[in-house]
């Protein structure tokens, strides 16, 4: 019996010893716990393709400032929009987190998640002007670190071969569509199934209805989806479709499929954004690309040359232990020498200031920071069943809806969130 109970005992002890080692990975002491010369900080966020300069980065800071890990978790993007607020509440996790401007900041906002950073001097290492997507009520509640522009990506190789530039109205889209088209090329890689919709739409309707406020009157009542700014919008979606100048099965297309397209040269633009850049380029280091956006109005009526977006907005949970840690971090991220590395490494543009661009890609595309840009319309709309509405109109006409029903469709979700 005692040499039962003293072999259960060693298993026991064998378990527990286990659990401890498995747990904690990089943000645990070689003891398996916290010591308190050391704190362990949760960093959470939705960018899986910027995991490994993070990485070396987090290394870096770790090697700086020996008294902190930095435990980095990485979730699928569409899982994070919906289960970060959850993450957060009981303080266990995302001590730093990322947010998306729009509806989950305001989601995060009303639950008291996010502590306030007004007045850190790390504030001051990002451009002004750039960073009021994470304000509230004039508190700086979270920090925009890239600077995205979300309109479609273009072949410059392709457009010189063939002597194209980036037309300066809806007519000039059209037929540069369809000369890519004659030549044996989709002009547009849709990719519908994801993320095509909601990043399309913002070039496409921002001339159609420049009334920077025209989100807000959407969600009180004052302006429709039937309204000529959206189903003209719609019309002119269909209108793509129809002619051919977007990739058979566009509904079914991922993002990566889509790039992919890009990739091997078979499409001459994307519908998505600056961040595909790097992806792109990743699997064809030879291909030349810049941005532009369809005018779908006449030269002299329109009013914008493309969509900015301020996103992956840094926070510091209001309800984490470790928030002078987790500050600590943000400062680091935003020294623009680390800055630097991350743009770079990343292909993207940054609220940073002082960060030196040294890719091809980013220099080129760097004119944008110049131009009449429109801060991204669909992030803007604070509730989710009214941007999906949106969003579900445009895979609609694409599917072959008419305009003005797939409009009055989602009006009525709209209508249905209003009352």
């Amino acid at each position: 019996m005692k040499k039962f109970i003293g072999v259960a005992v060693f298993v026991l002890m064998l378990s527990l010893a286990l659990i401890g080692c498995s747990s904690g990975g990089s943000s645990e002491s070689s003891s398996g716990e916290e010591t308190d010369e050391q704190k362990t900080i949760s960093f959470i966020h939705w960018r899986g393709e910027d995991t490994e300069v993070f990485r070396e980065l987090i290394a870096k800071f770790e090697n700086e400032n020996p008294q902190i890990k930095v435990d980095m978790t990485v979730y699928p993007s569409e899982q994070y929009q919906s289960t970060a607020q959850t993450l957060l509440r009981d303080g266990n996790s995302g001590d730093v987190f990322a947010a998306f401007p729009g509806s989950q900041f305001q989601v995060i906002n009303r639950a008291g998640l996010f502590s306030d950073l007004t007045g850190e001097s790390f504030v001051e290492n990002f451009s002004e002007n750039l960073i009021q997507a994470g304000q509230f009520e004039k508190k700086q509640l979270a920090l925009p670190l890239q600077l995205v522009y979300n309109q479609p990506v273009y072949n410059v190789g392709l457009f010189e071969e063939l002597g194209l530039t980036p037309p300066n109205d809806w007519e000039g889209f059209l037929a540069l569509c369809e000369t890519l088209k004659e030549n044996g090329y989709t002009p547009i890689a849709f990719p519908g199934a994801d993320i095509g919709p909601g990043q399309f739409m913002n070039s496409m309707m921002m001339n159609n209805a420049p009334d920077e406020d025209i989100i807000v009157k959407l969600e009180n009542g004052e302006a429709k989806l039937t309204d000529e700014w959206w189903v003209k919008t719609l019309a002119q979606f269909k209108e793509l479709n129809d002619k051919g100048y977007l990739q058979e099965d566009s509904l079914g297309t991922s993002k990566e499929g889509a790039f992919a397209l890009m990739a091997q040269e078979k499409a001459a633009m994307v519908a998505a954004g600056s961040y595909a850049m790097a992806s792109i380029k990743e699997q064809n280091p030879d291909i030349k690309l810049n941005l532009l956006a369809p005018i779908t109005v006449p030269a002299s009526e329109a009013v914008y040359e493309g969509i900015h977006t301020t996103t992956f907005m840094l926070g510091v949970n209001a309800t984490s232990s470790k928030q002078e840690e987790a500050k600590q971090f943000i400062e680091f991220l935003s020294d623009p020498e680390n800055a630097s590395v991350y743009a770079n490494s990343t292909g993207q543009h940054l609220t940073v200031n002082g960060v030196e661009y040294t890719s091809e890609e980013l220099k080129d595309t760097a004119i944008w920071m110049e131009k009449h840009t429109r801060f991204q319309p669909r992030y803007l709309i604070s509730n989710a069943d009214i941007m999906n509405s949106a969003t579900g109109s445009i895979q609609a006409v694409i599917g072959g809806t008419d305009p003005e029903k797939a409009a009055s469709e989602a009006q009525k979700i709209v209508d249905q969130n209003i009352n």
